[in-house]
Formats: C-alpha cells, sequence, structure tokens
C-alpha cells in the first residue's frame, strides 16, 4: 500500500483531515519563512494523538533542533542539508533522519544510504525561491524508474489529488508527501483536498 505523509501541518481541521484520511505521517515545519511554519509549541498542541510525527529543519543548528525536541516528541527529522550534516543530527540526537534531495536529472539521484533512513525526493527549487522545498514544482517523475534506492523514499513536489496517481506510477513510488498540493490558499490546508489525495494515492 502506498503511505502518505501530509506535510505544512498548522491548524486543527487539518490534522483532523489527514488522520482521519489515513495519513501514515503528519509533517510540521521548522523553518520560519515558510508560510506553513509552526512553533514548536503549537506543534505540541496539534500533535495530541498523532502516531508519527515528522519535523522539517532548514540547515538547523543543533540548538534549533533541540528546543523543538524539547517540548515535542518526533519519530523523524526531515531535513534539508548536507548529507554530512543530515547524519550528525541523527548521532546527536538519535532520532531518524530523512534527507530532503532535490532533483533534475538520474545523477542527482542518492546512491549509498549516507548513514541516514530515508529520503524525501522533488524537484530543485526554482529561481528566486525563498524555501528549498513546499513550491508546488514538480520534476519529470520517470526519471526514478530504475533507480536502486538505497533507502525507503518519498516522491515530493508539485502533487495534488488530480496526479498524484500517475506520478506514482511514473516513478515506481512507495511513498508520496504533499503539503502545497492541498491548500486552497498558500500556508492554509483544505480539508477536502486532504482526504482527496490520500484518497487517490491509495488508489494508484
Amino acid at each position: 500500500m502506498i503511505r502518505v505523509k501530509i506535510c505544512g501541518i498548522n491548524d486543527p481541521a487539518a490534522r483532523d483531515a489527514a488522520l482521519g484520511g489515513g495519513a501514515d505521517w503528519l509533517g510540521f515545519v521548522f523553518f520560519p519563512p515558510s508560510p506553513r511554519a509552526v512553533t514548536p509549541t503549537l506543534a505540541a498542541a496539534l500533535a495530541a494523538g498523532v502516531p508519527s510525527r515528522v519535523g522539517l529543519f532548514v540547515t538547523p543548528t543543533d540548538a534549533q533542533v533541540a528546543a523543538v525536541l524539547a517540548v515535542l516528541r518526533l519519530d523523524v527529522l526531515q531535513v534539508y542539508d548536507t548529507a554530512e550534516r543530515c547524519a550528525a543530527l541523527r548521532a546527536r540526537f538519535g532520532v531518524p533522519v530523512w534527507r530532503a534531495v532535490g532533483i533534475a536529472a538520474a545523477a542527482d539521484l542518492p546512491t549509498t544510504a549516507e548513514g541516514l533512513d530515508g529520503f524525501v525526493i522533488e524537484a530543485h527549487p526554482p529561481a528566486g525561491a525563498t524555501r528549498p522545498g513546499g513550491n508546488a514544482v514538480a520534476f519529470d517523475w520517470s526519471v526514478l524508474r530504475g533507480w536502486v534506492a538505497p533507502l525507503p523514499w518519498l516522491l515530493a513536489g508539485g502533487l495534488t489529488p488530480a496526479n498524484v496517481a500517475a506520478a506514482i506510477r511514473a516513478a515506481a513510488a512507495p511513498a508520496v508527501d504533499v503539503s502545497s498540493g492541498v491548500e486552497r490558499a498558500k500556508g492554509q490546508k483544505d480539508p477536502d483536498l486532504i482526504r482527496a489525495f490520500i484518497a487517490a494515492a491509495r488508489a494508484a
């Protein structure tokens, strides 16, 4: 069964829709430039009853990660940084780490486990972007065909309820990750789109 992560949870309605739809992971963004960013305190309130919690960080310091973990249990750190830095965070905090990898061609795909636990594969951010992910940008999913993934991985970037099934088939993806594709406005999740996305992914 295709596994699903709903990222950028920032209000109770989005949380409830994701949980009710059967999402496997809920993601909380700890990167202030993002319109989906939450404080550790708000994330802790929203995460009550959430079984699998992913915290998204962009080039974080140890202190930034520690500040979140002090108030919120996270099951996974999703990190935008180098492989070496991601491995260091894993060693420092003892929490599984997924490294987010932006790709443009098959040559960009990871070929070793890098001492990590998973990868989130998405498009390179467009020129002028202020965020490394969550930019609603898709890429040629077919470049993933034939890739021997060294770790479990999720497909992300530009996914919506309308295209997620095609993306899963094109990329042979075992799991998908969505944020902007289930929003009615930037940073505002739509519960109906969340439920539709999960249903479409599971039916693929």
